[in-house]
C-alpha cells in the first residue's frame, strides 16, 4: 500500500526535473554570447551579410552575437560543426545552398542536411556575378565562351570551395556552352577574389558583396549573372540566361541551427531574425552590399532546401561532378 505513494512521488519529481531541464534549455535569449558559425573566410559574401544581420540582431535580443569564421571544404565543415554541437539555442548556422543541396550529392561530409540541421528562415539570395580581370581584355559572355573554345582547358574558374553555387555554375556553364573550364576551389571568395584581381585565376563566380567595389574601380569587367533575372544593382550586366535559356545558378544563405534544438527555440529564433531581415535599414545595407533579403517561414525553408537538394542531386548525377 505504500509503495504507490512513492510511486507517484518519483513520478512527479521526474516531471519536475523534466519541466525544469526544457524549461531551461528554453531560456531566451541564451544565458551566453551567441555564435552565428559562418562557412567561409571573413570579407566574403557570407561573411559580410553574417556580420550585417548579426550586429542588429545582437542589439535586438540584449545579447552578443558573435560572428565565427569557419572556412574549408566548402562550407562542409562548419555545418558539420553546428550538426552535431550545442543544441541548446546558443549556435546559429548562416548556411549555404553549396553543404546544404549540393556537397552532399559529390563528396562523404557527416551531416545529413536533411535531417541533422533544423530550418530557422531563409536569409538573403543574390545571384554570382561571372567577373574576369580587365586586363585579360574580354567583356562580353560571348568573347568568353569563344576564347574558352580556342583554348580548351586552358581557362579557369574560382569559387567557394567544391560543391559551392559558384562552383556549380561554373559546371553548367561548361555543360550548357560546350566549354571545358578548368575548377579551381578556395576556401571562401576572400582568397578567391585576390587571386582573380591578381590575374591567377582566369575568372571567378563571384558573389555580388566582395564583387562591386571591384567592378566599379574597372578592376573586375562583368560578364553575367547567374540568376533569371538581372539585379537591380547590375541593370546593364546580362543574364547568362538571356544567352542560354533555363539557366540558373541562384545563391542564397539561410538560418538553421542543430536538429535537436527544442521545437520552442528555433520558432523564437525565426520571429528575431525575421524582424532583423524585415528592417528597412538591414535590407537597405544588405542590398548596397548585392543582396536581397528574403525572411519566411520555417517550413517554407525547409520545402525550399528539399527542392534544391533534389535538383542540384540531380545535375551532380547526370553531369557526373565529382569535388576533384
Amino acid at each position: 500500500m505504500q509503495r504507490r505513494p512513492l510511486v507517484l512521488a518519483a513520478a512527479l519529481a521526474a516531471g519536475l526535473s523534466f519541466a525544469g531541464t526544457a524549461a531551461h534549455a528554453q531560456d531566451f535569449p541564451p544565458k551566453k554570447a551567441v555564435t552565428l558559425v559562418v562557412g567561409f573566410a571573413a570579407g566574403g559574401s557570407a561573411d559580410i551579410a553574417a556580420r550585417i544581420i548579426a550586429k542588429k540582431l545582437g542589439d535586438n535580443i540584449g545579447q552578443s552575437v558573435i560572428v565565427e569564421n569557419k572556412p574549408g571544404a566548402g562550407g562542409n565543415l562548419a555545418h558539420a560543426q553546428v550538426a552535431n554541437g550545442p543544441a541548446d539555442g546558443s549556435v546559429l548556422l548562416f548556411g549555404s545552398i553549396g553543404p546544404l543541396s549540393i556537397a552532399p550529392h559529390m563528396m562523404k561530409v557527416s551531416y545529413d542536411p536533411l535531417k541533422d540541421l533544423a530550418p530557422i528562415t531563409m536569409g538573403v539570395t543574390f545571384p554570382n556575378v561571372l567577373v574576369v580581370p580587365a586586363s585579360t581584355g574580354v567583356k562580353t559572355l560571348g568573347e568568353f565562351v569563344a576564347k574558352a573554345k580556342r583554348e580548351p582547358g586552358k581557362l579557369d574558374f574560382a569559387s567557394t570551395g567544391p560543391g559551392s553555387a559558384a562552383h556549380l555554375a561554373g559546371e553548367l556553364l561548361n555543360d550548357v556552352a560546350k566549354i571545358d573550364t578548368v575548377h579551381v576551389p578556395y576556401k571562401g571568395g576572400a582568397p578567391a577574389l585576390q587571386d582573380v584581381l591578381g590575374g591567377r585565376v582566369a575568372a571567378f563566380y563571384a558573389a555580388p558583396p566582395s564583387a562591386l567595389p571591384h567592378i566599379e574601380a574597372g578592376k573586375l569587367i562583368p560578364l553575367a549573372t547567374t540568376g533569371l533575372a538581372r539585379p537591380a544593382y547590375l541593370p546593364n550586366v546580362p543574364t547568362v540566361a538571356e544567352t542560354y535559356p533555363g539557366f540558373d545558378a541562384t545563391n542564397w544563405y539561410a538560418f538553421v541551427a542543430s536538429a535537436k534544438t527544442p521545437k520552442p527555440l528555433l520558432d523564437r529564433w525565426n520571429t528575431e531574425i525575421v524582424k532583423v531581415l524585415n528592417a528597412p535599414d538591414v535590407r537597405e545595407n544588405l542590398l548596397k552590399h548585392g543582396q536581397t533579403a528574403a525572411p519566411g517561414t520555417r517550413e517554407d525553408l525547409g520545402k525550399f532546401i528539399g527542392t534544391e537538394y533534389a535538383k542540384w542531386g540531380r545535375i551532380v548525377r547526370e553531369r557526373k561532378i565529382t569535388a576533384d
